[in-house]
């Protein structure tokens, strides 16, 4: 693998990552939102990522990160009985998110430390790259 590869590979996760930790804090924005139909209540996203591999190379080594999607937790949502509450539907009942926000600070722990990993592996290699340039400075 050549050095340059890594700033791309370090690159798309930082990429991945960024969307991890901003569908993560619109999860957060809206674990208590309260809708009075289940259709209309917010539903957790999650996004789904996948490793890239260059087909020219038969090593199984992967080239990246892409990113396939975002999709809606199947988790059920929240039921409440609340007949005074303004958003109860005709049987009193309101519907809240199915967003766990314990699991949301988790995924956001976890998204900005490998953020943060993968700005570690590019100075790394910057300064790796630095040096060899400069051994034949003399």
């Amino acid at each position: 693998m050549s050095l340059f590869n890594v700033f791309s590979i370090a690159g798309s996760a930082m990429s991945a990552n960024s969307l991890r930790l901003n569908v993560t804090a619109s999860n957060l924005a809206n674990a208590e939102s309260v809708s009075s139909s289940i259709n209309t209540t917010y539903r957790a996203r999650h996004p789904v990522f996948s490793a890239v591999f260059n087909p020219d190379r038969m090593d199984g080594v992967s080239t990246g990160v892409a990113t396939l999607g975002v999709v809606e937790s199947a988790a059920p949502l929240q039921k409440q009985h609340q007949p005074d509450h303004p958003m109860a539907d005709a049987k009193g009942y309101i519907y809240m998110s199915n967003v766990n926000s314990i699991e949301e600070m988790a995924n956001m722990l976890a998204a900005s430390r490998a953020y943060e990993n993968n700005v570690e592996v590019l100075n790394t290699s910057k300064q790796l790259l630095i040096r060899t340039l400069s051994l034949g400075q003399g």
